[in-house]
C-alpha cells in the first residue's frame, strides 16, 4: 500500500513539472547521480534475484530516459573530478556495474555502446582468472530452480539437515551448509565447482549445460581486454569478493586485485567498490594506503562536494525499481523524499 501512495506521489509530481524543475535547479547541477548495476539476466536470473538482475529492456528502457531527458552521462572519475572544482554539466549521472560479470559483457555492453555512454566496472578477478560458475551464486541458483521441493536426506552432499527448498531463507540455510562445508575441508576453487556439479547431479540438472551458459560467471581476460580497449572503465572490487577485517588480508585483496587488472587495462585502478556494500570505518585508511581515491557503497542518495570519498552514494536500479522510482532518482526528487539511506549490511561472500 505504501509503495502504491509513493508511485501515486511521484506521479503527481513528475506531471505538474516538479521534476523538471527540480533536474535544472542549481541544487541538482551541485550534484552528482552515481547509478548502481549488478546482473543484466541472460535468462531468468531477474526472476531469482530480482534485487541484484535486471532484464535487457528494463536496462535500456532506462538509458533511454537518461537520452529524451538530456542527462550528462559522465565517466566515473571525471565526474568526481568535476564535482570537486564545480564544473559538473546539468543533470549529471555516472554509471557502474559491479562485479563485471559476463552478462555485462553480453547484455549491458551492447546497450551502452549503441547509446555512446561511458561507464565502470567494479572487476572481482579472481573468478575471471578461473573461468567457472561463481560457487555461492550457481548453488542459489540450481536450489531456486528445484524451489518447492523438500529433499529429507542431504547428507550425500556433507548437510545435516533437510534440503527445504520451498522458501527463499530455506534454500539460503542449504547454501550456508554447503560454504561451511567447503570452509572446513579448506576446498578450492577446483573443489567447490566439484561440490557444485554434485549439487547438479543430487537435483536432477545438466551442470555442464548451466556452465556452457555463463549464467554467475565473471568476464574473462580476453572480454575484460575488449572493453577496457573500448571506453569502459575497470575499477577495484577485490581479488575475491571480500572485504577481510584484518588489515594485511584487506589490503592484499586490493593488491592482487589491482595486479590482475593492471596486466589487462593500461590505467591503473584508484576507484574501489565494497563488495556487497559492506564496509567498516577501518577501512579507509587501508584504502588510502593503497592510493585509492574513492570508494563506493550501496547507501542511497546523490554526491555532493561535502561528500565523503570512501563513502560514496548510489542509487541502485534492479527488476524492482519503476520507471517511475528511476525517473525521481535522476532528477534529484527521489534524493529529497528518501527516508532510508542506508543499505543493510548483509555480506554475500564469493570468495576461494
Amino acid at each position: 500500500m505504501l509503495r502504491k501512495i509513493k508511485q501515486a506521489t511521484l506521479r503527481s509530481l513528475k506531471a505538474t513539472g516538479v521534476f523538471n524543475r527540480v533536474a535544472d535547479s542549481k541544487w541538482r547541477r551541485e550534484r552528482l547521480l552515481i547509478l548502481c548495476y549488478h546482473g543484466t539476466s541472460l535468462q531468468d536470473e531477474h526472476l531469482w534475484r530480482p534485487g541484484l538482475y535486471i532484464e535487457p529492456p528494463v536496462l535500456e528502457q532506462r538509458l533511454e530516459i537518461l537520452k529524451t531527458g538530456g542527462y550528462s552521462v559522465l565517466p566515473l572519475g571525471e565526474s568526481l573530478d568535476r564535482l570537486q572544482i564545480g564544473s559538473l554539466p546539468p543533470r549529471s549521472v555516472a554509471l557502474t556495474f559491479d562485479d563485471g560479470t559476463y552478462d555485462f559483457y553480453k547484455q549491458a555492453y551492447p546497450l551502452l555502446k549503441r547509446y555512446g555512454y561511458p561507464s565502470t566496472v567494479y572487476q572481482t578477478t579472481y573468478y575471471s582468472d578461473y573461468e567457472r560458475p561463481v560457487f555461492n551464486l550457481i548453488t542459489s541458483y540450481m536450489l531456486w530452480k528445484k524451489r518447492g521441493e523438500v529433499i529429507p536426506d542431504g547428507r550425500e552432499l556433507g548437510l545435516a539437515q533437510p534440503m527445504d527448498l520451498r522458501t527463499e531463507a530455506g534454500r539460503h540455510q542449504v547454501v550456508l551448509g554447503l560454504l561451511d562445508r567447503a570452509a572446513r575441508e579448506q576446498m578450492s576453487g577446483a573443489d567447490k565447482d566439484a561440490l557444485a556439479a554434485r549439487l547438479a547431479k543430487f537435483l536432477g540438472l545438466d551442470y555442464e549445460a548451466l556452465a556452457e551458459t555463463r549464467i554467475v560467471q565473471l568476464m574473462n581476460a580476453r572480454e575484460v581486454k575488449e572493453v577496457a580497449a573500448n571506453g569502459v572503465d575497470i575499477q577495484l572490487h577485490t581479488h575475491r569478493h571480500r572485504t577481510p577485517e584484518d588489515e594485511n588480508l584487506f589490503r592484499r585483496e586490493i593488491r592482487d586485485n589491482r595486479e590482475r587488472i593492471e596486466a589487462l587495462v593500461s590505467l591503473k585502478p584508484v576507484h574501489f567498490c565494497y563488495p556487497s556494500g559492506v564496509y567498516r570505518p577501518e577501512f579507509f585508511s587501508w584504502l588510502a594506503k593503497e592510493q585509492v581515491v574513492s570508494a563506493t557503497t550501496c547507501d542511497s542518495g546523490l554526491v555532493t562536494r561535502e561528500s565523503e570519498s570512501f563513502l560514496i552514494p548510489r542509487f541502485i536500479d534492479n527488476q524492482f525499481q519503476r520507471a517511475i522510482d528511476f525517473e525521481s532518482w535522476i532528477s534529484g526528487v527521489g534524493d529529497l523524499l528518501a527516508l532510508r539511506r542506508a543499505a543493510t549490511q548483509r555480506y554475500v561472500p564469493v570468495e576461494v
